[in-house]
């Protein structure tokens, strides 16, 4: 017995400190960035890019989306690993969320009446969630590549925040093109594009992350 212990331990190697970091930025950093190519061959950027990056609303938007995405791969990070757990993510989840909200709110009370519809259905609100989730796709399977490298336990949960990290980080390349500035409409249709993705994440997350 001693003599298989000992073989199947000799050829054991430490992981790198740093080992999941480059995991992750070797599964993410690429989709995302064929995200940002699929978005710039199929939609392009906006015509009006150099003035809308004047505008507030246009960062807002922006932010929105990668402080979600930001706060979703912190909290991957610590499911990689079978002790970890999401932490505050929910609650941090809500946070971005209510400020959001307060803001389409402000903005709502400071437009004319008639300006409501613009603000918050636009003009594209029936396909808005489904580029965001398409544009998604190439981050799910780079974060769920990443993933299968650790040993995630709650692995349902795992695939909601991953599906979560991925559609906001679709929503983020989606606004380089979206031409909307109506904030309730971020704060209705884009959080129901990353939703969708969350979705995604809880039904096949068990299957593609199962060790």
């Amino acid at each position: 017995m001693d003599d298989i212990i000992e073989s199947l331990v000799s050829d054991l190697k430490p992981v790198p400190r740093n080992a999941p970091w480059r995991r992750f930025a070797v599964g993410i950093a690429p989709a995302l960035g064929l995200s940002l190519l699929l978005m710039l061959t199929i939609l392009g950027l906006r015509v009006d890019m150099p003035e809308v990056l004047m505008l507030p609303v246009f960062w807002i938007k922006s932010i929105y989306n990668a402080l979600i995405a930001v706060a979703s791969f912190l909290t991957l990070y610590q499911l990689y690993r079978p002790d970890g757990s999401e932490g505050r993510f929910f609650g941090l989840l809500t946070t971005i969320f209510a400020a959001m909200a307060a803001v389409a709110a402000i903005q709502l009370m400071m437009a004319p009446i008639e300006t409501y519809h613009a603000l918050i259905l636009g003009s594209s609100a029936l396909h808005c969630p489904l580029l965001i989730f398409g544009f998604a796709m190439p981050v799910y399977a780079g974060t769920i590549w990443a993933l299968r490298g650790g040993a995630p336990i709650d692995l349902r949960l795992t695939g909601l925040v991953a599906g979560i990290a991925a559609g906001a980080a679709g929503a983020w390349v989606y606004s380089w093109f979206c031409t909307e500035n109506g904030m309730p409409f971020v704060l209705i249709w884009y959080s129901l594009g990353i939703l969708l993705t969350g979705a995604l994440g809880i039904f096949t997350g068990p299957r593609l992350l199962r060790w």
